[in-house]
């Protein structure tokens, strides 16, 4: 038997004796319920190895560090934190710095070594995670959308209601009632102000919740620091570029930003067209070793960007996520020439225009 096909019976066997709550709104009994399903699996186990989506964002960081600081208090299990791909944005890079994060990349990890192996802002059909096929978590803590493949973790807490899986990690130091460090209250703080972009973007109740909880905790002088951190010149030329190559389809703005030195520069930019006066979309794609990065965002509360982005890429062979108002996506094209890569764009492009409601407009330069 397979060490995936052994982690699945387990999962199988784990589910019957852990059944789950899934509610959106949860009550403080109903999250000590979930921490105590979590505490009591762990504690079955050796060392335990916590793994956020490839290039991670603050969100994902901070709940991977505060679950392993959770594991490690409440149920004695040593944890270690990795991630696939690179910590780009300079940002993130700062969190890490200044707060001492301790997360290391995944090729330093050993799988063997781990008897416990946690997914935290991902699940396991996203495809935006380093997890190598033989693998499977035996817990999946996320606040996406949930995935029929999360169903087989024995722990899963996926789906609810929540702008931030910050918020979800920060509901299980609440209940269990420990004096958290403010390394951890700092990186859960703004893990949810940045995934809810200040509290406006996909936010809910739990998050303002968490965020007030977590703010008399927090180390004010390293978060000013990590929120306007030292900027490359690179970066500078990028946006330069950017605002040069912008097309605008009404509402909606294309910027087809070419290769880019990391991939989190495809979602600043989206973030940043989606600020500007009357758009409703923006879609932004650059390259990075071999992959197309999608970053999409939405004002349009009536629509959903990980719905279409999903429809839009998957059929083509690549893997997306994401909810309401933000999501994204990563589509092989390594080998491609530039004509190969402009027809398979192409196809992908008038389809989100159809999505976006703007399939019959002549774009335009921004500038």
């Amino acid at each position: 038997m397979t060490r995936l096909e052994a982690t699945r019976r387990k999962s199988r066997a784990g589910r019957r004796a852990h059944a789950r709550v899934r509610l959106a709104r949860s009550s403080s009994a109903e999250v000590r319920q979930r921490l105590d399903r979590l505490v009591e699996f762990a504690r079955g186990h050796r060392r335990a190895l916590i793994l956020t989506h490839d290039n991670p964002d603050p969100d994902s960081l901070a709940s991977g560090v505060a679950l392993a600081w959770l594991l490690g208090r409440l149920a004695g299990v040593e944890a270690v934190v990795a991630y696939g791909g690179i910590v780009g944005r300079a940002e993130n890079r700062a969190l890490i710095k200044l707060l001492r994060l301790p997360v290391v990349p995944l090729s330093r990890v050993v799988f063997d070594d781990y008897d416990l192996i946690a997914m935290v802002d991902t699940q396991p059909e996203q495809g935006n995670h380093s997890l190598p096929a033989a693998h499977f978590p035996d817990v999946v803590i996320d606040h996406h959308p949930e995935q029929p493949e999360s169903r087989l973790a024995v722990v899963a807490d996926v789906g609810r209601d929540t702008g931030a899986t910050s918020t979800v990690v920060t509901d299980y130091l609440r209940a269990s009632g420990l004096r958290v460090p403010p390394q951890i209250a700092t990186a859960l703080f703004y893990g949810i102000k940045s995934d809810t972009r200040d509290l406006e973007r996909e936010t809910t109740q739990p998050d303002i919740d968490a965020y007030l909880w977590l703010f008399p905790q927090i180390e004010p002088q390293a978060l000013g620091q990590i929120e306007h951190p030292r900027l490359p010149e690179d970066y500078f030329r990028l946006f330069h570029a950017a605002v040069e190559k912008a097309r605008i389809h009404g509402d909606a703005v294309i910027c087809d930003l070419g290769r880019v030195y990391y991939p989190d520069l495809v979602a600043e930019v989206a973030d940043r067209f989606l600020s500007m006066a009357d758009t409703r979309w923006s879609l932004a794609f650059g390259e990075y070793r071999g992959n197309l990065y999608f970053s999409l965002r939405t004002r349009d509360r009536r629509m959903n960007a990980g719905k279409l982005i999903r429809e839009v890429i998957e059929g083509a062979g690549g893997s997306a996520g994401g909810h309401g108002s933000m999501a994204g996506a990563r589509l092989p094209v390594k080998g491609l020439s530039p004509a190969a890569r402009r027809r398979l764009l192409a196809p992908l492009l008038r389809r989100f225009l159809e999505g976006f409601g703007e399939s019959g407009r002549r774009p335009r330069k921004l500038v």
